[in-house]
């Protein structure tokens, strides 16, 4: 690494907001967010996921913030500076490099997911699903899946879309992008949770949503509520340090995480708000699980008035929030390997991209040609899954969780109360002792209790 570095820097704070809650707002919130929802039974599930993403993914993605505002440089970079610098093991460089593993496992099957998103658009504007019932959506569903030939293409597209901005840079390549993205995605939103209000069951929905009946409160769905949370804001993989690297110095890091939190959570409510008055409207099953999007909505697009466009503009906003997220975790990675001597910002990205697209068609086949594969079959609690859902399970329920209780840790015992007040621009009064409380205990524990009762179920 040649230490006269410098990263490129965001042109603006609104430039870095909207990356930010680009990367927070991907298919967790519009895909996953409202199956698991729906799985875990409304109101309670949301309850519980607002405290988690307040009192827990908040205060790690802060100290994540603190981290790159600090060290200016990638995530293993910036970890390994800092930990020299307070005496700590230069060792914690490998929470960075674990982050960026993750995210190359995560892209690998986001940009497959997201290659679907880019297909149903088609389909759906084509009006492919025009007077079908769930049955036959499902079985044509099914057959896509059944299609790697077509699947590979698709996750190829979007694959090369997300390689060629990153390869831009920040500031002509992801700010520039996020900056039209995310204000489509949010115009898409509230026009679709708009019709929603109208054509739908919107009281039946909000009931489903927002009034708690706390019999369904288990401790299944309480993990499920901390562990989408911290999926959903995207703490543990040094996606926020990257992008905290590239800030100027007066921009509010507190100000900045509690905007993009809001902004994240404010998304994943209305993506429950514009779908259940819609499901529920067709009655058609809240608890359809990953096929909720595909399936049940695709449905209730066939058979409604002016469904081939609503369907369409709804799969914008899917692939958009796909797109915007893929970009951080592309970016993460570049922003490592671009500190190399000599480094072509534009070469890697293909290289690396291109590595990532490889190891997806393992993704892709696990829809069809490997479906029956049990790699781990000899281990009981992974006996009945695939490679697709092993990659998911050890991304989202291992990794990543460690990963966010480490950053939780190394932040909030290592680094000193001088360090993070100066960072964060406040005094030792109510608002910086919350911050600290939380993430030197709070945090960590709830993360631990995830992670254990995960490993256990």
């Amino acid at each position: 690494m040649h230490s006269d570095f410098r990263h490129e820097h965001w042109s603006s704070r609104t430039g870095f907001l909207l990356a930010a809650i680009g990367a927070a707002v991907g298919l967790g919130n519009i895909w996953r967010f409202p199956y698991v929802l729906g799985t875990n039974g409304g109101a309670a599930f949301v309850l519980v996921y607002l405290l988690a993403i307040f009192l827990v993914a908040m205060p790690v993605m802060m100290g994540e913030m603190i981290l790159g505002r600090r060290g200016h440089m990638s995530a293993p970079a910036t970890l390994r500076k800092i930990a020299v610098e307070i005496r700590a093991s230069p060792n914690w460089q490998w929470l960075g490099w674990m982050g960026i593993f993750i995210l190359f496992l995560v892209l690998s099957f986001f940009s497959v997911i997201g290659g679907w998103s880019m297909a149903y658009i088609f389909k759906t504007a084509s009006g492919q699903f025009t007077g079908l019932g769930p049955d036959d959506v499902g079985n044509s569903f099914n057959l896509f899946l059944d299609s790697p030939g077509t699947l590979i293409i698709w996750h190829a597209v979007f694959m090369a879309l997300t390689i060629f901005i990153v390869s831009r840079g920040i500031k002509s390549g992801i700010e520039k992008a996020v900056t039209i993205m995310m204000p489509a995605l949010f115009v898409m939103l509230v026009g679709l949770v708009i019709y929603g209000m109208v054509a739908g069951e919107f009281s039946q929905a909000i009931n489903f949503l927002f009034r708690p009946d706390f019999s369904k409160l288990t401790p299944e769905v309480t993990l499920d509520a901390i562990g989408q949370a911290l999926f959903s804001v995207n703490v543990g993989v040094g996606a926020l340090l990257t992008y905290a690297a590239y800030l100027p110095e007066d921009v509010d890091l507190v100000k900045s995480s509690v905007v993009i939190t809001i902004g994240d959570t404010l998304v994943a409510l209305l993506a429950g708000v514009m779908i259940f008055p819609i499901v529920f409207a067709y009655g058609l099953d809240p608890a359809e699980g990953p096929g909720l999007i595909f399936v049940t909505l695709s449905t209730a697009f066939g058979n409604m008035p002016g469904g081939a466009f609503i369907g369409c503009t709804f799969f914008v906003l899917v692939f958009l929030a796909a797109l915007t997220s893929a970009l951080s975790m592309l970016e993460v990675q570049i922003s490592r390997l671009e500190e190399n001597e000599g480094a072509n910002r534009a070469k890697m990205a293909i290289v690396l991209g291109s590595a990532i697209f490889l190891f997806g068609i393992l993704t892709v086949l696990s829809f069809n040609t490997l479906s029956d594969v049990r790699p781990l079959a000899g281990i009981e609690m992974f006996s009945e899954r695939n490679i697709f859902e092993l990659i998911v399970y050890l991304a989202a329920n291992v990794l990543m969780p460690i990963g966010a209780l480490l950053y939780a840790v190394f932040v909030g015992w290592w680094l000193s109360k001088e360090i993070t007040m100066d960072a964060l621009g406040l005094n030792d009064g109510f608002v910086y002792k919350s911050w600290r409380f939380l993430i030197r205990y709070l945090a960590p524990i709830a993360i631990a209790l995830i992670f254990v009762m995960l490993l256990l179920s």
